[in-house]
């Protein structure tokens, strides 16, 4: 604990530097000359370094709207559940365009990506280009440093080129202005960055401390780069790397500070704040740390109970006859569901399709009562209830909420022009109950509680095993694609797959929705895949097959996303007067405008079906 609050502290010291002395860049504001030497002159400072890439890395998961929902909202998973307002990413066609406020929890978390992408990149830059500066005991150190550098810009690289396609490609520091930026083509940074991370697999050990990078982070996001590629083969050998290297194994076993409660099971254990970076927790490959008691602590910390439960809160929830609120909000009522839940707004609002329609076996953990919450499992809890006058509303007290139908809608939701879009859905509670551990969080910003500080992973072996299964399935090995997916479906307690011959790229889609909620970037794994479909012209399992040229018009993320979003494909209406909408464009996101104003001397393409793309230049086909 000691080592790991240390290097929070030096994380916090050298972004604080660093952000002080470099601006943005790629965006509205001019890069500004930082002399690197005082940051990056001892091993110390350059440990510092990559640990504030950490501290960066961990802002995607956290905060209100933490930017992880928008890109689930680009997808099967979950659309933006705000529909009090107008401005939300809901019509994607009118909501999001390069000029539109692409970075606002009450817009979408867009330009986040975007700026926090090339911040990682810059920041991963400054290491490599002056790796040579410190003295090192031996080339084993410098080349751990070394390797740990080049997973985080292969990290960010990644994301980028899934997000926005062909971006610019920045190898090394820079050390005055840049006007003339020009995008290099996906599968040219694809290939550097696979580049790197073979040097990076090599000498990046598995005996850090927490939060630092490891060799089995390393591998997998190697196994995601070679499935980019296409070249299975190698995502298969990555892949084993970390499956068969004998240090990560699958968590099958009660374990950490919950295993003694029998009323849960082995998935809570793994998703406790407090388990995830035990030393025993062999399932970790890449986590962020985050918590209360560390220098460097999040200041709003996670607040996944308040993205991601319902907002039943102040949904003014009535009886089914319309009478009496039927549930409160608070921590001292005789039944605080506000402490059991937590108290959410409903930003990221699961689909039919992940919170009902997956779920397809009544044996499985991670939706089994207690673990998975639907709003039939709150019950009526308003102290007056308990003095109705009413006998059939008084017996309603502590009682299970009767669900919303058709015929009673309007007196569960009476006068107030509510839906149940935000405020009445099924969330997974053993991932979204992070409980405080703070005396002080109720007299804070925790009250009522929202998700407080918390450590949270970034890569996991259960993912591991579903790129394995991802290749054996490109390669048309069904047989061993079905044995990887079992191998998490068996740790869940679910019932086993038995016809290989049924496996498709859904069947491992559907197994990510169901392992990895608030885990996996979906709209980048969903891109990716599209772009998999796009260059090999393998059939899908929709019947049809994609090609690069019309990548923008006709793609798999946006067949799969009418397929399983009904809130997409119904085009259904929100109360705000805005229809939920998504074009087949947006399997690629808008360049901000203003990363294209700034670039007076260069071209910063953009993407087809947003405004600007008409002046694009072919991007560059080799290393700039």
């Amino acid at each position: 604990m000691k080592t790991l609050n240390k290097k929070l502290i030096i994380a916090v010291l050298f972004l604080t530097v660093v952000s002080s002395c470099k601006k943005s860049y790629l965006d509205s504001e001019y890069l500004s000359k930082f002399e690197p030497e005082f940051a990056y002159n001892s091993v110390s400072g350059m440990k510092g370094a990559l640990a504030g890439l950490g501290a960066n890395t961990k802002r995607e998961f956290f905060d209100d709207m933490a930017p992880i929902v928008t890109e689930a909202i680009f997808s099967d998973v979950a659309v933006d559940g705000t529909t009090d307002k107008s401005t939300q990413a809901q019509d994607m066609d009118t909501r999001v365009t390069p000029d539109a406020n692409l970075n606002s929890p009450d817009f979408n978390r867009i330009g986040f990506y975007w700026t926090e992408g090339f911040r990682g990149v810059r920041y991963a830059n400054s290491i490599i280009s002056n790796i040579n500066t410190p003295t090192y005991k031996n080339d084993a150190e410098k080349n751990a440093i070394l390797g740990s550098a080049y997973f985080y810009r292969a990290y960010y690289y990644y994301r980028l080129v899934h997000q926005f396609g062909d971006v610019p490609l920045i190898l090394k520091d820079l050390t005055e202005p840049k006007l003339d930026y020009f995008s290099t083509k996906r599968e040219v940074i694809l290939k550097q960055m696979k580049s790197d991370l073979l040097f990076a697999q090599t000498w990046v050990l598995d005996a850090v401390d927490k939060g630092e990078v490891t060799k089995g982070a390393v591998s997998h996001l190697l196994t995601k780069v070679n499935l980019a590629l296409g070249d299975f083969d190698d995502a298969i050998t990555s892949a084993n790397n970390v499956i068969n290297g004998g240090k990560y194994g699958l968590m099958t076993t009660r374990f950490g500070s919950t295993a003694s409660d029998a009323t849960k099971n082995v998935i809570w254990d793994l998703h406790r704040m407090d388990n995830k970076a035990l030393a025993t927790n062999r399932e970790a490959l890449f986590l962020v740390i985050d918590r209360e008691t560390l220098a460097g602590a999040t200041a709003n910390g996670s607040q996944v109970m308040r993205n991601c439960v319902p907002a039943w809160h102040f949904a003014n929830l009535k009886t089914p006859s319309g009478l009496t609120q039927a549930i409160v909000d608070g921590v001292t009522v005789e039944i605080p569901l506000t402490l059991m839940y937590g108290r959410g707004i409903g930003r990221y609002r699961g689909t039919s399709y992940s919170t009902k329609h997956i779920w397809t076996d009544n044996t499985d953990y991670r939706h089994a009562p207690g673990m998975w919450v639907n709003m039939t499992d709150l019950v009526y809890n308003n102290p007056a209830l308990k003095n109705s006058s009413n006998p059939t509303e008084k017996a309603l007290y502590g009682k299970p909420l009767v669900d919303v139908t058709a015929g009673n809608v309007n007196n569960m939701f009476l006068n107030k022009g509510l839906d149940t879009i935000r405020h009445f859905f099924g969330w997974p509670h053993y991932k979204t109950f992070i409980n405080s551990t703070n005396a002080l969080a109720v007299d804070k910003y925790w009250s009522p509680p929202r998700g407080t500080n918390t450590d949270w992973y970034v890569f996991r072996l259960a993912e591991t095993y579903l790129l394995r299964a991802e290749a054996y399935y490109w390669k048309n090995n069904l047989g061993l694609a079905m044995a990887d997916i079992n191998q998490v479906r068996a740790r869940a307690n679910a019932t086993l797959l038995t016809n290989a011959s049924t496996i498709t790229i859904g069947t491992i889609l559907d197994e990510r929705a169901r392992e990895l909620y608030y885990e996996e970037p979906r709209k980048t794994e969903l891109t990716r895949i599209a772009y998999i479909f796009a260059q090999t012209g393998q059939p899908a399992y929709n019947g049809k097959t994609y090609n690069l040229a019309a990548f923008s018009d006709n793609n798999f993320f946006y067949d799969r996303i009418i397929e399983k979003n009904d809130f997409y494909r119904n085009k259904v209406p929100t109360i705000s007067g805005v229809n939920f909408k998504i074009s087949p464009f947006h399997v690629l996101w808008p360049v901000p405008g203003t990363a294209q104003r700034f670039n007076t001397q260069g071209r910063i393409n953009q993407n087809k079906g947003y405004t600007g793309y008409e002046n694009n230049v072919p991007a560059l086909d080799k290393i700039p």
